[in-house]
């Protein structure tokens, strides 16, 4: 499925600026996750930073995240059949650029995980961590709309990383 404006809507096919886009969405700060998913289909296990989770539905109970398809993790978390999303915790923004970082081992540090159901890499130290069941994945322009189910999870007591303007955060005081 891809998006595209219709064309008595008053928008352009092609959006607004690029820059202003990008510039307008930085005023949004949302929570910091990684989500990660095990082998799938003889592809290496992935995770990559994503601050696009959000609870879709609560009857059922829905997630969602957005990933680029152009990505390297894209060919797992496209065949993987369950993953797990992991809200970051304030004092975690190195972990947050791990997961960022193209073409390095975002799992060397097998201090920062464990394996956990499903073969999934499990983050340590996290604010929450949710593992769910892929139930569909919805192509909209560049990006995947990956929905899923989850299945468990656990939380702490540990106060979110946050993104905004570029930069990760702590909840009253910037940490970038």
């Amino acid at each position: 499925m891809t998006l595209t404006a219709e064309p008595d809507a008053g928008l352009s096919p092609a959006g607004i600026d690029p820059h202003l886009f990008l510039n307008l969405l930085r005023r949004h700060a949302s929570a910091v996750t990684v989500v990660t998913a095990p082998p799938t289909a003889g592809l290496p296990q992935v995770g990559f930073t994503a601050t696009s989770f959000t609870s879709v539905s609560l009857r059922p109970q829905i997630v969602s995240f957005c990933l680029d398809r152009d990505s390297t993790s894209w060919p797992t978390v496209e065949r993987a059949p369950h993953v797990a999303v992991h809200v970051l915790a304030a004092g975690q923004r190195a972990l947050a650029r791990n997961f960022a970082t193209r073409g390095i081992d975002r799992f060397a540090d097998t201090a920062t995980w464990r394996r956990g159901p499903y073969g999934m890499p499990l983050l340590q130290g996290v604010a929450a961590t949710l593992v769910a069941e892929v139930i569909d994945r919805v192509h909209v322009g560049d990006h995947a709309i990956v929905l899923a189910r989850p299945i468990t999870g656990h939380h702490t007591n540990a106060a979110p990383l946050l993104y905004h303007d570029g930069g990760y955060h702590r909840i009253g005081e910037a940490d970038a």
